[in-house]
């Protein structure tokens, strides 16, 4: 398999505190990959650098074969145009209506209003919500609402795409058709996803490969049965949910 995404000794600080401590990953081309690790343990971290949100301290940042943050700003920014991305709040415009919250990236890209009177049914009814064009944001649950944010995000027919806890705030049979959405965008639009959560039942149902992050690095790297049958005592404490065991709880 091609790697799609390279991340080398990559480390990163706040003040005096470092979050990201000589993590190495590699993202696989049309693999569904999720990170999953504790809260604060810096699964967003990695997310913002990967779309130039933020900068890392040291290390290497490889996208398609090309060394992103080492690249001008022309290559930085045809780096950034394969990414979509869902928010773990969907992030949309509560001022919009559903057709404009989805138009709106198709727009800033200058695509004609023809191209998007099509595109925008389709994107809805690819993600099971035809007919809502005229609806607010306000009116749609939570679950909703994340559906038209990945519609928005799939418009632009992203290479890569990147998902901010996607099942967190909705209810497990909400939880299971996000999941279902998400395998589903990887194998119509053949898009690499990096999947960033703490839910280890979505990890298990959706994922190729999981990683597990703990103290600023990859500590763990494989299939599901990998995660369910291993002696690692982090990873076991961290799968089972249990209090006691190396990861301190805080």
């Amino acid at each position: 398999m091609n790697k799609k995404i390279e991340i080398i000794e990559m480390r990163k600080s706040f003040e005096d505190r470092e979050v990201i401590s000589g993590l190495c990953l590699d993202v696989y081309e049309g693999e569904i990959l999720c990170v999953v690790g504790k809260s604060g343990s810096g699964k967003s971290v990695i997310m913002k650098h990967l779309i130039g949100i933020l900068e890392p301290d040291s290390g290497t940042i490889i996208v398609d074969g090309t060394d992103y943050t080492a690249a001008d700003d022309e290559t930085r920014r045809s780096i950034e145009s394969k990414y979509g991305i869902l928010f773990q709040g969907a992030a949309l415009f509560d001022s919009m209506n559903i057709y404009d919250n989805v138009a709106f990236g198709l727009r800033r890209k200058g695509v004609p209003e023809s191209e998007i009177r099509h595109t925008v049914p389709e994107m809805l009814a690819q993600v099971g919500l035809s007919g809502i064009e005229q609806r607010q944001p306000g009116e749609l649950s939570g679950g909703m609402q994340k559906r038209v944010g990945l519609a928005r995000s799939i418009a632009l027919k992203p290479e890569i795409m990147l998902y901010d806890e996607p099942t967190t705030g909705v209810d497990p049979i909400t939880g299971g058709a996000v999941d279902r959405l998400i395998t589903h965008t990887r194998d119509t639009f053949r898009v690499t996803s990096i999947v960033v959560t703490h839910d280890m039942r979505s990890a298990y149902r959706i994922s190729d490969r999981i990683a597990m992050l703990h103290e600023g690095k990859i500590i763990f790297t494989g299939v599901p049965d990998d995660f369910r049958t291993t002696d690692d005592p982090r990873v076991k404490q961290f799968t089972e949910g249990r209090a006691h065991g190396p990861i301190k709880v805080l």
